[in-house]
């Protein structure tokens, strides 16, 4: 059975040097990334979702109600949406409680959510009294994205509400990220250009290219395509659906189980139980066609190849490997797969040397 559809959107703009056109069906649940490079029109189509920019033609449709068409035009602020922009853009002259309550406030009691939820789901509630100036980065965008979610809105949307932090300060904030996919029950529309963020929080996604759109479904069956030229490069891989299996407190290792086999990667402090994702990336598998002996590289999973793609230079091949409910990629040079026999339906041992827990 399919995913029941959130939001229809058919949308075509132009401007000097620019073009959109795009005709997307968008689920009702998770996380839907809208993901491409600088320029592809990610927020472009984001912001004509939101009515903050009106498409030359086209519809948008939220479940039942036309938000826009050629006679009807919804602004932004009739909309049921709530937006986080690359900055907090906080209201300096309030504390976090009045940032928070500005625009609750003036919505019909009846509609108020309870603000302490939000308050809990973003971890701020030691922060309240404070002052936008006294807030960090990471603080500032997570009070920003509460004070999205005081708005009561039936969709989120964000616009690479990461971009503007560190390093450190994302590490920060994708937790709370995470946490509002899994228990804020409220579909987000997510743009970003950043592949570790599409790992950590993709359910469905969407990639733009030049205006238009190059893929879009499910963010398994999309990786798994071997034909996206925006997977090829250093960092293409694979994430897996896993849950902690084991933690071993002597080696500082946590087990992941998934369909197909287990991984161990090094304990990121996550307890027993708990569903997380994995990336593996490409480079840090490799194959055999016998059963490795002893080495150093100690998740080994038994697996058969089930297809085969470019890699972005002629000597290397990328090589999907199926486990049985999952699957793995490989970089292998071209030379190793015509002396091993690699092809379609052929046996193999994977050799995983680096596993990370998304983070």
């Amino acid at each position: 059975m399919g995913v029941a559809q959130l939001i229809h959107a058919k949308i075509c703009l132009k401007r000097a040097g620019f073009s959109l056109d795009v005709d997307l069906r968008i689920p009702s649940t998770g996380v839907t990334v809208f993901f491409g490079p600088s320029g592809c029109g990610k927020t472009s189509l984001l912001r004509c979702i939101a009515g903050l920019e009106k498409s030359a033609c086209g519809r948008v449709e939220f479940e039942d109600e036309i938000w826009e068409d050629d006679k009807i035009w919804i602004p932004a602020h009739r909309r049921p949406i709530g937006v986080v922009f690359q900055g907090a853009h906080l209201f300096a002259h309030l504390s976090v409680r009045g940032n928070l309550e500005f625009g609750w406030k003036r919505l019909p009691k009846a509609n108020r959510r309870d603000l302490t939820s939000v308050i809990e789901l973003l971890g701020i509630g030691h922060l309240m009294d404070r002052k936008p100036d006294r807030l960090s980065g990471g603080e500032a965008q997570r009070v920003g994205i509460a004070r999205a979610l005081a708005l009561s809105p039936r969709l989120l949307l964000m616009d690479e509400p990461l971009s503007a932090l560190d390093h450190s300060r994302k590490r920060e904030v994708l937790p709370y990220l995470e946490r509002l996919r899994d228990e804020a029950g409220i579909p987000i529309l997510y743009v970003t250009h950043s592949p570790d963020e599409v790992a950590r929080l993709a359910d469905h996604l969407v990639i733009l290219e030049n205006g238009g759109v190059a893929a879009q479904g499910a963010f398994r069956e999309i990786q798994n395509r071997m034909d996206l030229p925006q997977w090829i490069g250093e960092e293409v891989g694979l994430v897996l659906e896993a849950v902690i299996g084991e933690v071993d407190p002597v080696w500082g290792l946590a087990r992941a189980d998934f369909p197909g086999g287990r991984l161990w990667a090094r304990d990121r402090g996550l307890p027993v139980g708990k569903r997380t994702r994995l990336k593996v990336l490409a480079r840090d598998v490799s194959l055999s066609v016998v059963p490795p002996g002893r080495s150093s590289i100690q998740n080994v999973l038994a697996g058969w190849v089930e297809a085969l793609g470019e890699d972005e230079h002629p000597a290397l091949v990328l090589v999907r490997v199926e486990l049985g409910g999952s699957a793995l990629l490989a970089r292998v040079s071209r030379r190793a797969v015509h002396e091993m026999g690699i092809a379609v339906g052929v046996s193999v041992w994977v050799q995983v040397k680096t596993v990370a827990l998304a983070e």
